[in-house]
């Protein structure tokens, strides 16, 4: 369980304290250890989610809690994350199929992690991912040609989300494939790794080159897996500016393919006492897209983290961090055009220390700077004002039961 009570000190659309939760609850299966057959896993993950979110307040446009995009995006519900098997035919080849949890699929040696490491979304994996389902139904294939290389390729299906559990609808509208790379290095035995990866789908999506007065069906209506739902904070000032668009006119014009590619690293230089578990090193990551349908065009991740370095303390982690996500041209360029609203890119800076209380606690002090792609919002009169830079301080705990 994840309990993150937390406020926005200064700028931002409102200063505001909230607090939310999330109740992840897994049951792990071994078939060799129930004394069945060797190689096979089931894995079952359900989440619950409670009370409220700082997005609004924030004036992000990137989750600043990666934890609030599921099961549904800010609101509190339950979902079925996963309800996956796998079977190791050898020690190199492996077939997965079931309901799949993108975030299985994302840790890394300093990002990843929601639970204990960055909150961010765009600190947790690459927003060049933005259309890729969180949790859907589909399978793949595993690789381990050695110990240190590890190949994987998975057909998802592309509306596939946690609360969605029909499977008589699974690919009814396209398939999301993804496929990945990653290598385990050491330089001057020093633990490392070098990935990548390649989306594509084929499911038909609005397109971002519209008609002007198509913006309901274009954008408003859209869900976006990894960005959740833009829509409400951009429709509130298109009705207050330009009520008559928000009527469509015309069909919305759609793309039947979208695209992104991914490369990442993270990277040990100083090991304590010689341990490739602990110590501290830096993570970088760079993602492009297609531009539409996906909004994002362009994503960066980079910074530095540690585990374990202080004596007595080797169960402690931290990390800094800054992520940019920049917008396609194509998305939304009358706003930019006739308000003047940014829409051009978003920076996050994120600071955290988890301190491992006990086996079973952990808690995190965190601090997010964030500059959003939006840099007006509208005030209480209905008035647009500039949207300062804004600061969420929080305090994340972990319970293990």
């Amino acid at each position: 369980m994840t309990l993150l009570p937390g406020g926005i000190a200064t700028g931002g659309s409102e200063t505001d304290a909230e607090f939310w939760g999330n109740v992840d609850y897994s049951l792990h299966l071994d078939t060799d250890k129930m004394g069945l057959w060797p190689g096979g896993f089931f894995k079952f993950q359900g989440v619950s989610s409670f009370g409220n979110t700082l997005q609004s307040q924030s004036g992000a446009f990137i989750p600043i809690n990666v934890a609030s995009l599921y099961p549904e995006f800010n609101e509190a519900s339950s979902g079925m994350m996963q309800a996956s098997y796998t079977q190791f035919l050898s020690h190199q080849f492996g077939v997965t199929m079931g309901k799949l949890n993108l975030f299985d699929f994302t840790p890394t040696e300093f990002y990843g992690d929601y639970h204990t490491q960055f909150m961010n979304a765009g600190l947790n994996l690459s927003l060049a991912n933005a259309l890729v389902p969180m949790s859907a139904y589909g399978g793949g294939v595993l690789i381990l040609p050695t110990k240190d290389i590890t190949l994987m390729a998975l057909a998802l299906d592309a509306s596939g989300t946690p609360s969605e559990n029909d499977i008589g609808k699974a690919f009814d509208d396209g398939v999301t494939l993804v496929s990945g790379l990653n290598v385990k290095i050491k330089p001057f035995g020093l633990v490392g790794h070098q990935g990548v990866s390649g989306v594509w789908s084929d499911k038909p999506r609005f397109s971002l080159v519209q008609d002007p007065d198509n913006f309901r069906r274009a954008v408003f209506n859209e869900r976006y897996p990894i960005l959740g739902n833009p829509g409400p904070v951009l429709e509130r000032i298109i009705k207050k500016f330009y009520p008559e668009v928000l009527i469509p006119v015309e069909p919305a014009n759609r793309k039947d393919n979208t695209w992104s590619v991914i490369y990442s690293f993270d990277q040990y230089f100083w090991h304590p006492d010689g341990d490739p578990k602990r110590g501290i090193g830096f993570f970088f990551s760079f993602g492009a897209t297609d531009g539409n349908p996906n909004p994002i065009q362009y994503s960066y991740m980079m910074g530095i983290g540690g585990k374990g370095v202080f004596t007595g303390r080797q169960h402690d982690s931290f990390g800094i961090g800054w992520a940019r996500a920049e917008f396609s041209d194509k998305f939304l360029p009358i706003l930019r055009e006739r308000l003047g609203l940014g829409l051009d890119h978003e920076d996050a800076i994120e600071l955290y220390y988890t301190a491992a209380i006990k086996p079973w606690l952990n808690v995190s002090p965190n601090l997010q700077i964030i500059n959003s792609a939006l840099n007006k919002t509208l005030d209480d009169n209905g008035r647009l004002q500039d949207m300062d830079t804004a600061v969420e301080a929080s305090l994340r705990m972990n319970i293990k039961f």
